[in-house]
């Protein structure tokens, strides 16, 4: 059985296909998490964190925005920011610490990004929080 790591991943590499202009991503979200194994619970997990974030992207792409120091968001790496908009949205609309769901996305990054990006993500993401909190 998928992990919820494993799910999130999935999101991520759901989102990343958007982002690279695959519109009908949704359409095929079920088919994508099927041949990645996520199954059930986690397919549930995965498709309520997909939707979530897609309903709520201008929202979440806003909150990165404001918190990119020196960098354009359309330059951001199409992983990252596909890392940074599940996470957003996670700390914005989710139940999870911010802790756990900045955690999480390092842990992502890791896999797919580059050397640079868990801290660059790490950033974003702490300052996203910390707004939210204040």
């Amino acid at each position: 059985m998928a992990t919820r790591q494993q799910a999130r991943m999935a999101v991520v590499s759901l989102l990343y296909a958007f982002d690279l202009g695959n519109g009908n991503t949704s359409q095929h979200a079920d088919e994508i998490l099927e041949e990645k194994k996520i199954r059930n619970k986690q397919k549930d997990f995965a498709l309520t964190l997909y939707e979530g974030v897609m309903q709520n992207l201008d929202i979440c792409d806003k909150a990165i925005v404001t918190h990119l120091k020196e960098w354009d968001f359309e330059r951001l790496g199409a992983i990252e920011r596909a890392t940074l908009r599940l996470a957003t949205y996670e700390i914005l609309f989710g139940e999870l610490d911010s802790a756990v769901v900045i955690n999480e996305a390092v842990e992502i990054t890791k896999s797919f990004g580059t050397e640079q990006s868990p801290k660059f993500i790490n950033g974003v993401l702490d300052a996203i929080s910390k707004d939210k909190q204040a």
